[in-house]
């Protein structure tokens, strides 16, 4: 009773969409994860193969899914408004443009992926495994990127729960497909880390085929005839995604590059760090999936409040998605700061390791709380369309804060690691400085505007 009746019932709209997405979310990163766990079972070459493959997939898959991405507050608008007949003109151009990404990134991968490897000063073998593991996944590249295309769509129109059941069935089929693929089993070919990445391209093409199932089936999607209507490409309509899809999806690649420049910041100080470094980032990650899960729902319920003017609506929304996220956050925060050293135990038994991911989990308990509360209203933004700031906010956050004031906490002060764990506390609080001065000057000019 204490959030009243229509913020309760505004509270159960927001977790109807929100929980499955986090669900989603966890079950593809338990996919990364079977895939780095069970190639380490084949041996340590193919562990550091697959995980130099995954480090370089990743930020190109995230940078290319943002843009593709940029759909759903075009489609939550257009539902808003009550444009359906509109939507699936917009599916179309995002599909041509998953298709155009796809070709492009094969075509470059073919052209320059080795002399990329190269410069790394791999191990030949481990240069091998990297090499084919990502060859691998791109069996799977054009369907990955058409279902993207498809899941905005799924997901702005209400149905994250088909999400989330999509990838909980990929999830064991992935696993399966590790199994058969790495090690050889039930007649397939004996692969190793090569077979992870196989086994994740095929589990992409069962993702795309669920989701065309699900379109062409279910009778909310028939109307918007998005298989059956002619293609021709629109420019105007071309350019609208790409003018909200760009700068979400390089805003996506700073955030996941930044990391792994950082990591090679830290390598210079050992194994040991290293090792509790990517313990803590794995364990902040984790719980990251929150924040996102509540950044991306928000920009699905923002959007069709503020597609169909209801400005007041789109206001309560953001302030309850801020404040639920926030409480979570420090609850979050409370339990990482009494169990560290469980958290840090469910990753190493080296007492050495141990301890200095304790010490990285203090700095990420702040990092989580900034998190909690960037991430929200980056998805409230979005929701608004409004992606040039959050575009903005990430390249001053993480590459003109967070790297330059990493590199003198370390070279000019002696901070040793922890340097980058807390430049990053100092780049994510600018970053959540800017994203809320953004929020409240667009609140203002929608009011200066008769919209509240």
């Amino acid at each position: 009773m204490l959030l009243g009746k229509k913020n309760a019932v505004r509270l159960r709209r927001l977790l109807d969409v929100m929980i499955p997405i986090l669900i989603t979310q966890t079950a593809i990163m338990a996919m990364n994860f079977c895939d780095s766990a069970m190639s380490g079972h084949a041996g340590a070459v193919h562990l550091a193969g697959t995980a130099i493959g995954g480090n370089l997939w990743m930020p190109v898959m995230a940078a290319l899914n943002g843009i593709l991405l940029g759909s759903m507050p075009i489609i939550a608008h257009l539902l808003g408004r009550g444009e359906r007949q509109n939507i699936g003109k917009v599916v179309r151009h995002t599909m041509f443009l998953a298709t155009v990404f796809s070709l492009l990134l094969l075509v470059f991968g073919v052209l320059f992926l080795d002399k990329i490897l190269g410069t790394f000063g791999l191990e030949p073998e481990v240069h091998y495994i990297a090499k084919m593991y990502i060859a691998a996944i791109g069996v799977g590249i054009l369907p990955f990127f058409l279902s993207t295309a498809l899941r905005a769509l799924v997901d702005t129109s209400g149905y994250t729960g088909i999400t989330m059941k999509i990838y909980l069935l990929a999830l064991p089929v992935n696993a399966f497909l590790n199994y058969c693929f790495i090690f050889g089993e039930f007649g397939a070919p004996r692969l190793g880390g090569i077979g992870a990445g196989l086994a994740t391209g095929i589990t992409y093409w069962l993702e795309f085929f669920i989701f065309i199932w699900v379109v062409h089936k279910l009778p909310a999607f028939a109307p918007l005839r998005i298989f059956t209507d002619k293609f021709t490409i629109e420019g105007q309509q071309l350019k609208e995604n790409l003018a909200l899809g760009l700068p979400m999806g390089a805003a996506i690649f700073m955030e996941a590059s930044i990391f792994g420049v950082i990591a090679v910041f830290i390598a210079k100080f050992g194994t040991i760090i290293i090792a509790a470094h990517q313990a803590a980032m794995s364990f902040s990650s984790l719980l990251y999936m929150v924040p996102l899960s509540f950044s991306m729902s928000l920009t699905i319920v923002v959007g069709v409040e503020a597609g169909a003017r209801r400005f007041g609506e789109a206001v309560r929304y953001s302030l309850l998605g801020v404040a639920c996220n926030l409480t979570i956050a420090v609850a979050l925060t409370v339990f990482v700061l009494l169990d560290r050293e469980f958290i840090a135990r469910l990753y190493t038994s080296e007492p050495a390791i141990i301890e200095k991911t304790i010490g990285f989990l203090f700095y990420a308990m702040f990092f989580q709380v900034m998190d909690a509360t960037a991430a929200p209203i980056q998805g409230i933004l979005r929701g608004y369309k409004d992606v040039k700031a959050t575009f903005w906010a990430g390249l001053a956050a993480y590459w003109l804060i967070c790297l330059p004031l990493g590199c003198y906490f370390d070279y000019c002060l002696n901070l040793g690691p922890s340097s980058y764990w807390l430049s990053l506390d100092f780049g994510l609080m600018c970053a959540v400085i800017f994203l809320g001065g953004r929020f409240l000057y667009l609140q203002r000019r929608i009011k200066l505007n008769g919209g509240l």
